[in-house]
């Protein structure tokens, strides 16, 4: 299926590695151009590079999405260099561990920039552009907004505002035909979650613990299948699609645990 997406200029935070990474290459084999956003440079260039050698286009900006200033920097960036957008992927985040009874003011607000403020200021910055293309708006979350995860308050809060955005965008911003949706990761192999299970006194137990409890054939999502979802939700193929959030997940956070003995 032609997905419509042929040129058109889409950003996406955290776009260096992992979920953000698969969503840039599956954006870019559709014709579009993705926009990686990311605090290294670096690598950044390394996944333009890649894509640029395969075909694609793409376009990279270094910001540093925790500090106000760069959000806004970031879209003017890619304004200069294209003068449009036509999507938004907010990804970018950190689990970053920010408890109740560890926190504390300081930590609980800068978790909310690392996961949370950054994905406002992006689409505020980028919404006379999208205005003007109708674009659309693709919001990464996690299931910790609604399952929990313990000693992670910050992150949860942080996607529980993902989600709420999500809905209330998609609210605010029917009068310009831009179309907001979500899609909500469980346990998805990522560097990120590598580099979690790695911490853990047993990471391959748990990690065989963790999968035998996805439904869906007890293993972990892939960012390409996070990515896959993503694409079509961004595109006129689902132009009728606003106000979702959707569970990319093997079934993890709705179907029955019990599934796992079966």
């Amino acid at each position: 299926m032609d997905l419509l997406l042929k040129n058109k200029v889409i950003i996406v935070t955290g776009g260096a590695k992992g979920i953000g990474e698969g969503v840039c290459r599956v954006l870019a084999a559709e014709g579009a151009i993705p926009v990686v956003v990311g605090r290294k440079a670096v690598d950044n260039q390394r996944l333009v590079d890649d894509i640029k050698a395969a075909g694609g286009q793409a376009f990279q900006v270094e910001a540093e999405l925790s500090k106000p200033e760069d959000c806004k920097k970031a879209v003017d960036a890619v304004m200069a260099e294209y003068g449009r957008i036509e999507g938004v992927v907010n990804n970018a985040g950190l689990n970053d561990g920010v408890g109740l009874e560890d926190g504390g003011y300081e930590r609980f607000v800068q978790s909310l920039h690392n996961s949370l403020i950054h994905y406002y200021l992006i689409v505020h910055h980028a919404l006379p552009a999208l205005k003007a293309s109708k674009g659309s708006i693709l919001n990464i979350t996690s299931k910790t907004a609604e399952t929990g995860q313990g000693h992670t308050s910050g992150y949860a809060a942080a996607n529980g505002g993902r989600n709420a955005l999500t809905r209330e965008w998609a609210v605010e911003l029917l009068k310009y035909g831009i179309r907001v949706n979500a899609i909500v990761v469980a346990e998805c192999w990522t560097p990120q979650y590598s580099n979690w299970i790695k911490t853990l006194s047993n990471p391959d137990e748990m990690l065989k613990e963790i999968t035998d409890r996805i439904p869906l054939e007890h293993r972990m999502t892939t960012s390409e299948e996070i990515a896959n979802t993503t694409a079509f939700l961004l595109s006129e193929r689902s132009s009728h699609t606003t106000g979702q959030i959707i569970h990319v997940d093997g079934g993890y956070v709705h179907l029955d645990r019990a599934l796992a003995n079966a």
